[in-house]
């Protein structure tokens, strides 16, 4: 009896190892996917003004890739931002960061604070991209 029961563990084990290697490599390839369609905006965004500062590839069950860029404030007015977001072919990836870059200038306008140089933004891209903005060196990396 208590060797059925083993069993019965151990296929039910064996299953749910499968179906989380399928959901695992199903993830994998999303990510994979997303990932390579954010590859193709970051030579956009250097003509823009933002180089690539470093450059970062986490391979896990869940990839993750992760570029800084820099940039200058001169290079990203309220209207040259806008100009950029009207492009017809501006691309989702893009408009994420191009709106984000402005929502973040909007917002530090409202706190009357000086422009710090340099423009830095971060792009974290895994199943859900993320992307943050900072108006000068942050202390905490």
């Amino acid at each position: 009896m208590i060797d059925k029961i083993m069993k019965t563990l151990q296929d039910a084990g064996d299953s749910l190892r499968e179906q989380a290697g399928t959901l695992g490599s199903g993830a994998k390839e999303k990510t994979y996917k997303l990932i390579d369609d954010w590859l193709k905006i970051f030579p956009q965004l250097e003509i823009y003004g933002l180089k690539v500062e470093s450059f970062a590839l986490g391979v896990a069950l869940s990839p993750s890739l992760e570029v800084d860029l820099k940039g200058s404030h001169k290079d990203f007015s309220m209207e040259r931002l806008d100009e950029i977001l009207d492009k017809p072919d501006s691309n989702g990836a893009m408009r994420t960061v191009i709106s984000t870059i402005k929502t973040t200038y909007s917002l530090h306008r409202r706190i009357y604070a000086d422009l710090q140089e340099p423009l830095i933004v971060k792009v974290r891209i895994r199943i859900s991209p993320e992307v943050k903005v900072f108006i000068g060196e942050p202390l905490i990396q």
